[in-house]
């Protein structure tokens, strides 16, 4: 009985994973420097639009005195099977409107199918419970636009939260 006791805790023990997994060797920053682009298409033939996209930093519990931090995954998506897209603006913005943060000073491409990140910390609170992000971006006419969402994220004890935002077009 004892040896059963012993087998089944050594067992359990070694059966337990952690659920979270570490990404070494791989870079967590885009590095946008190489993506940057330059666009030889007539601006006749790009279709250009801006989308907002807002995202927490944190959000309130109880009431307005606390708060639940987060981290935010800011997902730039091209959509299109066969056209790259352009990104000339990844403006982050904090809940007062003020700039904190732009991520692009030329432009950059996402090819057909990839999704490039930002990634808001959750110890970054900078942003607030109000954060935006403005993007700037061209595509050709008659391709699809890029998509814009963001996955808000955070584990404390036993508590887990997750929620998504999507882009609205601005224009």
């Amino acid at each position: 009985m004892k040896y059963m006791v012993l087998l089944l805790l050594a067992i359990g023990f070694t059966s337990c994973e952690n659920p979270i997994t570490i990404r070494e060797g791989l870079p967590h920053d885009n590095n946008w420097s190489e993506r940057h682009v330059q666009i030889n298409i007539p601006d006749s033939l790009l279709l250009k639009g801006s989308t907002y996209l807002p995202i927490y930093s944190e959000i309130y519990q109880r009431n307005q005195n606390f708060t639940f931090d987060l981290t935010a995954t800011v997902s730039i998506r091209n959509i299109s099977i066969e056209d790259t897209i352009y990104i000339f603006k990844a403006d982050y913005y904090n809940t007062h409107g003020e700039l904190i943060h732009e991520y692009l000073d030329k432009p950059v491409f996402v090819m057909p199918m990839e999704t490039i990140e930002i990634v808001v910390d959750e110890d970054d609170k900078k942003g607030g419970t109000g954060g935006n992000f403005v993007f700037d971006w061209a595509s050709k006419k008659n391709s699809l636009i890029p998509f814009f969402e963001a996955v808000m994220i955070s584990t404390t004890g036993q508590q887990g939260l997750s929620f998504t935002t999507k882009g609205i077009r601005r224009k």
